[in-house]
């Protein structure tokens, strides 16, 4: 499909639909079609939908992330499988200017970012949060001629309004069924803290250093229900988000080892169900927070679950 060139695929396509090639857009994506999400809002005679397919496990990016391809006079050099592709189409019942078509693509990029953001979903290439994937693609359907054409698609009109809405409605329920990420899901360790290094595949074999062997056996006969439990996700996301503000100099850097070892007492504290012992973790931990930020999570996590065992 993809060795004779996306012009060739298009026409393809077209074909087996029976479909006017000159007249009709094709989008391209791995996700399930079964797993098309569809949100609807209107408002007073204005009606808004979104069909969405969304998967992100392979290619989520952020904004402003080193690219890997580049086009050239001679084309592109490299082109990346749709490992992960976000496809949003919305159809809207009311003419639309040129300008307030322009600004539905900005208000529905915006609401699909909002959507990864809720998730917390990670880039598959830096440690920032995603705001799309690397082949995202839209088609927007509106009336050529009927009622007087809307002029603003701006968050402050009905129409921004609805756009937002159902893209991010449409685009968290297809990445439930596309990738699993409901939002409860999210809690998890994995999910908060994969961003810097924790991650399944790794987990038992990068902890096992800093545990004891029965406490590591115990662990991994209990490693759902202590890595998902509530509080821990808690603490763990919010150890995220400092780490996060640490990297884009929100905080400065002397407070660093402070506030790494503060949230990492936390995390260790509600993991052990203990949380009168924050300040004896904070004391513990604070001598590694000057270390990555890996190393870290793993002594918190480690103390916290060895502590949970014994009486403080």
């Amino acid at each position: 499909m993809t060795e004779a060139g996306l012009d060739a695929y298009h026409d393809q396509v077209c074909r087996e639909a029976m479909l006017p090639a000159a007249e009709t857009a094709v989008m391209g994506t791995a996700a399930n079609m079964n797993y098309v999400a569809i949100a609807k809002e209107a408002d007073e005679g204005l009606t808004v939908t979104a069909a969405v397919t969304a998967g992100v496990q392979g290619n989520a990016t952020a904004a402003g992330e080193p690219a890997g391809w580049r086009e050239t006079d001679v084309g592109i050099q490299r082109v990346p499988a749709y490992a992960g592709t976000i496809n949003t189409m919305l159809f809207i019942n009311r003419p639309l200017t040129p300008a307030a078509l322009a600004r539905v693509v900005v208000t529905m990029t915006e609401g699909k970012s909002v959507a990864l953001q809720r998730l917390a979903v990670p880039s598959r290439r830096s440690t920032d949060l995603a705001t799309g994937t690397g082949t995202d693609q839209y088609a927007i359907a509106a009336p050529l001629s009927g009622s007087p054409p809307l002029t603003s698609a701006s968050p402050h009109m009905k129409l921004g309004e609805l756009v937002g809405v159902v893209t991010r409605q449409a685009t968290i329920e297809a990445l439930r069924w596309q990738n699993g990420l409901e939002a409860s899901y999210t809690r998890g360790v994995f999910h908060a803290l994969g961003r810097y290094g924790i991650t399944e595949p790794t987990f038992f074999e990068d902890i096992a250093p800093f545990l004891a062997e029965t406490d590591l056996e115990l662990l991994k006969k209990n490693a759902k229900a202590a890595l998902y439990e509530p509080l821990v996700g808690a603490a763990a996301h919010a150890l995220a988000a400092v780490c996060d503000r640490i990297r884009y100099g929100t905080l400065p850097h002397a407070t660093a080892p402070d506030a790494m070892a503060q949230h990492a007492a936390m995390l260790a504290a509600n993991l052990a169900a203990q949380i009168h012992r924050w300040a004896e973790f904070r004391l513990t931990l604070r001598p590694h927070a000057d270390t990555d930020v890996k190393s870290l999570i793993l002594r918190a996590l480690a103390l916290g679950w060895a502590e949970k065992w014994r009486s403080g």
